[in-house]
């Protein structure tokens, strides 16, 4: 446990060291205040609270944003070290691979659950600060809903990249699996949904399918679990017309969500057993 404490702790210093981690949580908070305040604008004296629309809005930069983030930060976390030679001086000392896996994963979760609270944080507050309701009376359980999610998200990613890294050799070629990743889960998956749903008509692929082939994408299970929360962002996401019977519930949609995490680190770990230095 002190071995693994002892990695965790070198890769945020590491990371604050870099310097990254504050130009990333900059950058997060200015998007998540430009999108609260465009957002919350078109409310004006509706019923609908503006910490809702900050939800919403704040659910589809997370879809485009956090995974990219995540996945730009693990993909050379291996490979990396490896063709700087660091990874071998690494090992030398008493620590296993499933610790060096174990110890870089939680300490970029640590760095990138400091940029999405500090980031989405500080655009939240300021909006029910700012609005009209009573801060009180503000969707403060979606935006809950909203931080833990978008950790979740980060987590998913940065597995996924970990796998990249201890699988590949160069990191030209991880960098380009990455950016294949980011591009398949978070664009090409939903383009294809449409696209199959568009040329079936409705003849042949019903709810239920639709609803299964949507949770197996974690990007999917994050924007169900996020804007079916409450009614007012069904109402602002569109998805307000969803049936209940298609609705997956908080935990199935958790569960998915974690399985994406564990299995790919599992699968990193493993993979990062028999690779040779």
């Amino acid at each position: 446990m002190n071995r693994l404490w002892t990695l965790v702790c070198k890769e945020a210093r590491d990371g604050f060291r870099n310097r990254w981690v504050i130009m990333i949580t900059l950058v997060m908070t200015a998007l998540a205040l430009i999108l609260s305040f465009l957002g919350s604008a078109p409310t004006g004296t509706t019923s609908v609270s503006p910490l809702a629309v900050t939800v919403v809005s704040l659910s589809s930069l997370s879809i485009f944003f956090i995974p990219l983030i995540a996945l730009l930060l693990a993909y050379d976390g291996v490979v990396g070290e490896a063709e700087r030679g660091t990874l071998t001086l690494l090992l030398t000392h008493p620590v296993s691979r499933p610790e060096v896996i174990l110890g870089k994963f939680i300490g970029h979760l640590f760095l990138l659950t400091i940029a999405i609270m500090v980031g989405y944080g500080v655009a939240g507050l300021t909006i029910a600060l700012t609005g009209e309701a009573g801060f009180a009376d503000q969707e403060w359980d979606s935006f809950r809903r909203l931080l833990l999610s978008s950790v979740l998200l980060a987590a998913v990613f940065l597995s996924l990249g970990y796998v990249i890294s201890a699988w590949v050799s160069e990191r030209g070629t991880a960098a380009a699996m990455a950016i294949g990743i980011w591009l398949l889960f978070v664009l090409l998956y939903d383009m294809g949904l449409l696209a199959l749903l568009a040329s079936d008509s409705g003849n042949g692929i019903n709810g239920e399918l639709v609803k299964w082939l949507m949770l197996i994408n974690p990007t999917d299970s994050y924007r169900m679990f996020n804007l079916t929360s409450s009614s007012d962002t069904a109402l602002l996401s569109g998805m307000a017309g969803l049936s209940a019977d298609h609705r997956a519930s908080d935990a199935s949609l958790v569960l998915i969500m974690l399985s994406w995490v564990i299995m790919p680190l599992a699968a990193a770990i493993a993979i990062f057993k028999r690779r040779q230095l």
